[in-house]
């Protein structure tokens, strides 16, 4: 029997992101996941250097996979998504059953071992949450940096969230490492 799990998560560069939203610069669902999860290991990273418990392996596995089920769901807008306590509710039912579809797709030994990925436990799921808002703002930062109004409430509303969450590591990301996504290549590299 052929195992498809890891085809179908190939197929995560075919989902695209913001899709409400006029872009001058089409995002995918294999780019944002890969730049959550160089996030999510640096907030763990922070952690750490805090005294925290965090293991930034254990990040990063939780960021992989924390929209994976969207290849089977697809990318439902936000605006959608939290409409109202029904449809959130109904489409976490929905990402719960893409999650046991995507995960029969693989031997039972290996679906085990992967299961806890897809949802953070209590202690990572705030910062997993950060990287995602921090990947959305700078998504939305480089649209407004381009001239594209159409983000500009949206880069707002990524801020407000991600003060809203009182994170020290998303707070000094935001701090010390947001500010050189607005550079260009000669900036970043002068040494």
């Amino acid at each position: 029997m052929l195992n498809t799990f890891y085809a179908l998560l190939g197929r995560m560069k075919y989902i695209d992101r913001w899709c409400l939203m006029r872009s001058s610069r089409p995002e995918n669902l294999c780019e944002h996941t890969l730049e959550t999860a160089y996030i999510a290991h640096a907030l763990a990273l922070l952690n750490r250097q805090q005294g925290g418990t965090l293991e930034p392996e254990k990040a990063v596995l939780y960021a992989l996979y924390h929209d994976c089920t969207e290849i089977l769901t697809g990318d439902l807008p936000t605006p959608v998504k939290y409409k109202n306590e029904s449809i959130k509710t109904a489409y976490k039912a929905v990402e719960r059953e893409a999650q046991t579809a995507l995960l029969s797709r693989l031997p039972v030994p290996m679906a085990e071992e992967m299961a806890p990925w897809f949802t953070p436990t209590e202690e990572y799921k705030p910062y997993i949450k950060a990287a995602d808002k921090l990947s959305a703002l700078i998504k939305c930062m480089e649209e407004v940096e381009s001239g594209n109004r159409e983000f500009t409430a949206a880069l707002a509303q990524q801020k407000a969230d991600l003060a809203a969450m009182h994170s020290p590591e998303a707070d000094y990301f935001i701090e010390h490492m947001l500010p050189c996504y607005t550079q260009n290549l000669d900036e970043l590299t002068k040494k």
